[in-house]
Order: structure tokens, then sequence, then C-alpha cells
């Protein structure tokens, strides 16, 4: 029934999470998932028309001699829905902090009043998680590893602990920096005590910050960062990679960029794109709604 197709349309409503492989735009993924739930929404109506009642005429002896009019019911093509189309043709689907083509994890979409969601989502200044991947002795002129090459350096000389060394110096200087713009009192005691339980974070706009950097592996030339950051995009993280080498005495270039947790939502709850259903996504949906 069409009254099934409207309460499934209603039914959707909050915030969910998927997750966004590699070379994939943004704008794709939105469409794609937006397709599929119209979709569904609208496989709910009926296949056959409504019935209306109408008067035929029908040869009394079946010889086309005398007609009388007999009582029936036909399909009422004009409301079929394959005369007048889907019922639901638009369905507004908002992207939370958005990734680029070059990064993949998780991405938090609304749908319904989880647009005002994510407006506030976004407002809370909440961190995300990202995992890096770095290559040492390359330079390139976007700090990827698919951009133009324009110098190779030797890493032999770098040990995990030079990396760590230059990762506590970045983190400190991004957390002098999360102290002023968080408007607090750099010498109070409310700031150590925030600092303490990592619950700074900047007021209003400020530049991006690392709030958590660590390597989770080291196999020259490759290795594994894990950042916390608030404010930032995917360039600025290449960007950390490339300032790596850089203080190492070498060179190095970001060979992929996967977020793991963006706020409340991490891997383990991201709709992988066998499951962008409409079934699954309203489910996810209902989980997260407050």
């Amino acid at each position: 029934m069409r009254n099934r197709a409207v309460w499934l349309f209603r039914r959707l409503e909050g915030l969910f999470a998927v997750y966004k492989p590699p070379g994939v735009h943004w704008k794709l993924v939105r469409d794609s998932l937006e397709n599929n739930l119209l979709k569904g929404i609208n496989s709910a109506l009926p296949l056959e028309p409504r019935q209306e009642v109408k008067f035929l005429p029908e040869s009394r002896d079946g010889s086309g001699g005398s007609t009388e009019l007999i009582v029936t019911r036909v399909p009422a093509l004009a409301n079929h829905p394959l005369v007048t189309g889907p019922q639901f043709r638009k369905l507004r689907v908002g992207v939370g902090h958005r990734l680029d083509a070059f990064s993949s994890g998780v991405l938090v979409l609304g749908v319904g009043k989880g647009n005002k969601m994510l407006t506030d989502l976004y407002n809370s200044h909440t961190t995300r998680d990202y995992t890096v991947e770095g290559e040492l002795g390359l330079a390139t002129e976007d700090f990827s590893h698919t951009g133009r090459l324009i110098e190779r350096t030797t890493y032999d000389h770098i040990t995990q602990d030079n990396l760590d060394r230059v990762l506590a110096m970045i983190q400190g200087a991004n957390q002098k920096a999360l102290i002023t713009y968080s408007n607090i009192d750099q010498r109070s005691q409310q700031a150590y005590e925030l600092a303490a339980k990592g619950s700074l974070h900047p007021q209003g706009n400020s530049p991006p910050i690392l709030t958590g950097l660590r390597c989770l592996r080291f196999k020259p030339p490759h290795f594994t960062l894990e950042m916390q950051c608030v404010n930032e995009t995917q360039s600025f993280l290449r960007r950390v990679v490339h300032e790596v080498g850089l203080e190492l005495r070498s060179t190095a270039v970001c060979t992929g960029v996967r977020r793991t947790r963006d706020g409340p939502f991490t891997l383990q709850a991201a709709l992988t794109h066998k499951h962008w259903t409409l079934p699954e996504v309203t489910e996810a949906s209902e989980e997260d709604r407050p």
C-alpha cells in the first residue's frame, strides 16, 4: 500500500555511518545511498493498480446481437506506478565531515531531522581518528604518493626512536595551540585538569589541530601513524607526513588515509557498500537517534 511507503519514508530519521572506499568521491557515496533508499521506499508501492467499477457492454448470446451492460472491475491504469512514476523522488541525505577521494573510512550521513543533527555534530568540535600510511625517501608536489615526484632522499639513518621524538615534538606544539584556541589561561588549574582529561577543544574557528599522534608501525621505508584531530582536512594530514619526513632530515609522502572514528561513530558501526539498503540504514539511524 502507498501508506506503507509513507511509513517507511518517515522512519528515515537520524544519523548513520558508512564506509567510504578510497578512490570514490563522497558525492557518489551520497547519491548511491539516496538512490538505494528511494528504490527501497518506492518498492513498497503495490505492483497491481487499484480496481475501479465500470459498466461494459456484453453480447447476450455471443452472436453480436443484442447487448447488455455488465458491472465489472477493471484496473485503473491512470494510477499505476508505471504511469505516475515513483511516489518519492527526492530524499535529502546530508554529509558530515567529508572525506576526499584519496581517503577512506568512516563517513557520517544524516536523513530527515538527522541533517540538523549533523550541524550539531559539526559544531561540537568532536575529535576524529585516522590511520595514516607514509613512505620515506620521496617528495611530491601534493605530499601524496600519486603526486608529481620532485625529490628522492635517503632514509637509512632514521630509527623508530628518531621518529617517536619527532612525533612527540609535533604533538607538543599542537597541544600548545589547542590550549591557545580553547581561550583558557594556560597557567590555570582548569587548563591543567582539562588537558589531563583530554577535554580541551578549540572555541570557534581554529586551524587544524592534532590532539594525539603516535607511531603504530615502523618498517622503513614504510610507517603507519595514528592521529587524533579536530578541524582537520585530509590535505592537512598529508602535510603532517611531509613535515615528519623533513624533521627526520629526509622526505616522506602519504600513501593512505583512513578515518577510523568520527565522534561516536567507529569503523565497526560503518555500513559497507553491500549494506547500503533501506532496512539496514533505517536500523542504523534508529540506533543512533537520541
